[in-house]
Order: structure tokens, then sequence, then C-alpha cells
């Protein structure tokens, strides 16, 4: 199975793909973790990067294209992967075509999933980080067993980051309108788009996520 997982901020793609992952023993493969491995291993795409981010510059596509190429090479990725929010532009898009193209390999969905900026807003201002350990809790859909206590490490400094209030997520949907959702366009002539509603539970837009996958891809 090799999906690409796109969707504006807030509507839980990290928390699809980590479940789609393990439901097809697949990687999951995101490129904001890519980038914090290739730096913390010190490899050249690594250095690089962390050298454009020291001088307050973004990492250009030429070297996430890199990583992403470099990732999907790896053994465990030979038999699928998930891509989770990458590409991010169409620009990107035009670039994971040529990687795909030069590994041989064909993508089996392009699942977007939807929801109303409203409730973006609200899961999102509603989101909770641990200090201690990072943990990420929402205070609508996902609380701590213990207000205020997290549960993993038991830290009690539950904070709002400062991307995710409402100010902040506004700009950030801004963003993914003007840059990211093109790519559904530039995708639009493949047939391979499955959109989904992400306004349901967890578990529910699983389910409709694997509903709408070509059922020969999840057999295979």
């Amino acid at each position: 199975m090799r999906l690409i997982l796109l969707g504006p901020p807030g509507v839980g793609k990290g928390t699809q793909a980590r479940r789609l992952a393990e439901y097809f023993t697949i990687p999951q493969v995101a490129t904001g973790d890519m980038l914090r491995d290739h730096i913390r291993d010190k490899t050249d795409l690594g250095q690089q990067a962390q050298s454009i981010m020291a001088r307050g510059k973004l990492v250009p596509d030429d070297v996430i294209l890199a990583m992403v190429e470099a990732r999907l090479r790896e053994q465990d990725a030979l038999d699928g992967f998930i891509l989770d929010g990458f590409p991010r532009t169409v620009p990107q898009g035009v670039g994971l075509t040529a990687i795909l193209e030069r590994l041989s390999v064909t993508l089996d969905a392009i699942v977007s999933v939807t929801v109303h900026s409203d409730i973006v807003l609200s899961r999102l201002s509603s989101r909770r980080t641990c200090t201690q350990c990072n943990a990420v809790y929402n205070l609508v859909i996902h609380p701590p067993r213990v207000l205020g206590v997290c549960d993993a490490c038991g830290g009690t400094q539950l904070i709002q980051r400062e991307d995710d209030r409402p100010e902040t997520i506004r700009k950030r949907l801004d963003v993914y309108y003007e840059q990211t959702f093109p790519l559904l366009a530039y995708y639009q002539s493949t047939g391979l788009i499955r959109e989904v509603p992400g306004d349901g539970t967890i578990d529910e837009v699983f389910q409709l996520i694997l509903a709408s996958l070509p059922e020969e891809s999840i057999r295979a």
C-alpha cells in the first residue's frame, strides 16, 4: 500500500497515518521526523539542512526531496509507505512524481481528509502539550485522565503551544489553502484522490479511510 495523506492542520493526519502504518505494516514517512533524524545522525543532508536552518531560512525543496527519496529507498519502505503531510506544495508534488518514476512505483491512493475550518480551530485551540515529555492531549476529544496531569509522565505543566493559539491557527490555515490545497488540482487527473470527512471520531475516520481505499490494494 502506497498512500499520500493530505488535509489541513488539525485534521488528525498524524494519528491516522500511525494507525494506517500499523494496519498495513508499512512506515509512516513524515518530513519533520526525517529532518530531525538526518540532523541527529549528522548525515550530509542533515548537516546541509541544519546549516540552512541556522541562517533562519526554510529547508529548500531539493533537500527535502532528497531526504524523501533516500527514505523511500530503505528496505522497510519497499513494500509500501504512507506519506504524512507530504508533499506540501505543487513543486514538491512534481518532485515526488519524479522520485516515484525513478523508483518504478505507483501510488494506490491520495487520501484527502476534509474538515470545516471552525472544527480545526476548535480542535487545535483545545490542544495541550506536556512540557516534560511532549505528550499531546486535546481537552475536547482526547483529554488526560486527570485534568492538568500528563497520563504518560505525571507532569503537571500541560501548556497551549504558541502555534495552537487561534490567531496562529488561522495563519496556518491560510498557508495550507494557499500552498497545499492546490495539490488536489495537480493530482485530479490521476483518479487517485479519495475525499474522507474528518469530523468524526478517530475510529470513525479510520474506518472511512479504509473503506475509501481500492480493494485490490488492501488485499495485496
